[in-house]
């Protein structure tokens, strides 16, 4: 029983890693789209969140059935509970990459406007830390999970900035209201992916080190507002 117990435990984990592979793949499409202004390239993201959609109803039932039948404790619950957060938070992240491509759909039939040079640099890190936080969960490694969660305020700041830039450019260039509202869409979209990759690196560590980091990081926050 505890050799099929193992055996089922790392079958879930390689259909998480599946996942996280699809799902850091369509972030990077949707951002490639946007950039490059390739339609096909936004179509096959809309066209296959379907199978990340089909892999997190896979990866609930197999929690939902060994927490059940093997009333897993310690580590293994750990794992197990962190699994369903991650798969949740997973695919919530490919509906933004839908998000995206919609957004660059529409801007690749608008006329152009400059794109604030901040989108592809906050693009760049949020994968960046998307690939840290799958990596931190593939070796358990909290170090790699605690530089995503540097990374988020990173994210905020950007996206507060990309916003400013493109409101004064609608209220200099009423013209541009579209393409700029587009282009706050997609930062706001990058913003949540990173919020979202934030809680994946959180799961991570309390996996690994039995740590619970929500509270302390909204504490550093609250902290640093004030």
């Amino acid at each position: 029983m505890q050799r099929h117990f193992v055996e089922e435990l790392e079958s879930l984990k390689t259909t998480l890693i599946k996942m996280g592979s699809l799902t850091e793949g369509a972030i990077a499409e949707a951002i490639r789209s946007l950039l490059e202004q390739r339609k096909d390239l936004a179509q096959d993201v809309i066209d296959h969140d379907e199978r990340i959609n089909a892999l997190e109803i896979e990866i609930d039932n197999a929690v939902v059935d060994l927490l059940a039948l093997q009333q897993p404790v310690a580590s293994d619950l750990r794992f197990l509970l962190a699994a369903m957060k991650i798969n949740n938070d997973l695919e919530r992240i490919g509906d933004h990459a839908v998000n995206i491509a919609e957004s660059a759909l529409t801007w690749a039939g608008m006329q152009a406007m400059k794109a604030p040079a901040d989108i592809p640099q906050m693009a760049e890190i949020t994968q960046g830390m998307l690939r840290d936080a799958l990596d931190g969960f593939i070796h358990q490694n909290p170090d790699l999970s605690r530089k995503v969660l540097r990374g988020d305020d990173v994210i905020d700041d950007l996206n507060r900035k990309i916003v400013d830039e493109l409101v004064e450019s609608m209220r200099k260039h009423p013209a541009t209201l579209k393409q700029a509202l587009e282009l706050i869409r997609v930062s706001r979209n990058l913003e949540r992916v990173a919020d979202l990759t934030t809680n994946i690196a959180e799961e991570v560590i309390f996996v690994a080190e039995a740590q619970v980091v929500k509270h302390h990081m909204t504490d550093r926050k609250e902290a640093a507002g004030s």
